[in-house]
C-alpha cells in the first residue's frame, strides 16, 4: 500500500477480558491486522496477558480501556451497570474526586504490568467521556505524563456513519472531552468508526466493514471486538457471537482485500496523533 493511502487506526478493545479475547488479539497482531489494542486492567488476567503483547510492541499501540461498568469494576467497588452509569453522567455526573482515584489506580495497574505508560486511553462502553470522568482523566494524564501524554479516543462517528446508537454515545460527552483535551494539549482520535449493535453474522459484518473502510476519513479510529470462544472458567460474554465473526473476518484474506479496495493503510495512533508541540 502506497504512502498516499488513507491512514486509519484499527483498535481491538477489551484485551484480557477473557482468554478468548487475548488469543484473538495476539493472533491478529501476529498477522499485522491490528494497530492498537486496549487493555482491561481490572481483569485478573491482565498481569499475565501483558507479557505476550511485548512481542508486537513495534507494530501495536497498547492502551488503557478505562473501566467503570464491567463486572471487574463492580468487583473492585466502583462499578455500575451501563444504564446506571449513563444516568449518573446525565444527572450531575460522577464525583470527580472519586473518579480521579479510580483513574489513577487503573493507570498504576497498567504500568505495573506493562512497564511503561499507555500509548492511549479510551473507555469501556465509552466512559472516558462521561461527565465527572472526562475532566479528572485529562487532569491526571497531564499531571502524570506532562508533554508526552497518551492520545485519547473521542467516541464520535464520522459524518455519514451516524446511527441512533452512535448519536447516544457521542452525546454523552464527545465534544466536551475533545475541547478539554485540546486545552490541555492532549492529542485525540476525534472520529470513531465501527459502532454497531453486535447483531448479524460474519457476512453482515463484512458488509459493514466495507462501508466503514470506504466511508471513514483519514485519521479515523476504527474499533473492533474480536475474540475466540471463552474458556469454561471465564464468565459469560454477551457479545461472544459477534467477537467470533469479527475475529474470523479480520483473519481472512477478504479483510486484506477490503483494505486494498478502499485504499486504506492501517497505522498506529501514536504516529497519527502525536503530542502537540
Amino acid at each position: 500500500m502506497g504512502a498516499d493511502a488513507k491512514p486509519l487506526v484499527l483498535c481491538a478493545d477489551d484485551y484480557a477480558q477473557h482468554a478468548g479475547v487475548t488469543r484473538a488479539v495476539l493472533a491478529l497482531a501476529a498477522q499485522g491486522r491490528l494497530t492498537a489494542t486496549s487493555a482491561m486492567v481490572l481483569s485478573p488476567r491482565w498481569r499475565e496477558d501483558a507479557a505476550p503483547l511485548r512481542e508486537w510492541r513495534d507494530r501495536l499501540d497498547v492502551g488503557l480501556h478505562l473501566d467503570f461498568t464491567s463486572d471487574f469494576a463492580v468487583a473492585a467497588g466502583h462499578g455500575l451497570s451501563l444504564g446506571a452509569a449513563m444516568r449518573r453522567a446525565l444527572l450531575g455526573g460522577f464525583d470527580p474526586a472519586a473518579a480521579r482515584v479510580v483513574i489513577e489506580r487503573q493507570l498504576d495497574a497498567f504500568e505495573a504490568a506493562w512497564g511503561a505508560p499507555p500509548d492511549h486511553v479510551d473507555g469501556h462502553q465509552h466512559v472516558q467521556q462521561f461527565a465527572g470522568i472526562r475532566t479528572p482523566l485529562v487532569q491526571v494524564l497531564t499531571r502524570r505524563y506532562g508533554a508526552r501524554p497518551p492520545w485519547l479516543r473521542v467516541s464520535r462517528p464520522p459524518a455519514g456513519q451516524r446511527t441512533l446508537k452512535s448519536w447516544v454515545i457521542a452525546s454523552l460527552g464527545a465534544d466536551a472531552l475533545e475541547k478539554i483535551a485540546a486545552h490541555a494539549r492532549i492529542p485525540c482520535a476525534s472520529a470513531l468508526s465501527g459502532i454497531y449493535d453486535f447483531t448479524g453474522d460474519e457476512a453482515g459484518y463484512a458488509h459493514r466493514m466495507a462501508g466503514w473502510l470506504a466511508g471513514s476519513p483519514a485519521g479515523t479510529l476504527l474499533m473492533c471486538h474480536p475474540g475466540a470462544a471463552p474458556e469454561a472458567t471465564d464468565g459469560p460474554d454477551p457479545i461472544a457471537a459477534a467477537r467470533a465473526w469479527e475475529f474470523a473476518h479480520f483473519a481472512s484474506a477478504a479483510f486484506a482485500a477490503q483494505c486494498a479496495t478502499a485504499g486504506v493503510r492501517l497505522v498506529r495512533g501514536s504516529t497519527l496523533y502525536p503530542p502537540h508541540a
